[in-house]
């Protein structure tokens, strides 16, 4: 564990990100593309989706392996940087 971060790494990390349902490619395969860039080993039982009440937005939870600070940082840096997603946690 360092200074700048309370996380020891390696850790299995729960990101969530959020944005419009739809889209092409679909929002949910779209977050997990961008996050796969940064971990290629991402399994299928990682990614849990959940509608907004009116089905307009949908949220992804990608729970993944970081190794590093800097892992972790770069695959939040593409999520907000990404004009789909709305808010990445």
């Amino acid at each position: 564990m360092s200074e700048d971060t309370l996380l020891e790494f390696p850790c299995d990390f729960p990101i969530k990100a959020m944005g419009n349902a739809g889209g092409e490619p679909e929002f949910s395969l779209y977050v997990v593309e961008l996050i796969r860039r940064h971990c290629p080993d991402l399994g299928e039982g990682a990614v849990r989706t959940q509608d907004s009440t009116n089905g307009r937005f949908l949220s992804v939870t990608v729970s993944v392996r970081v190794s590093s600070k800097d892992q972790l940082d770069a695959i939040y840096q593409d999520l907000t940087a990404s004009e789909r997603v709305l808010m990445a946690l």
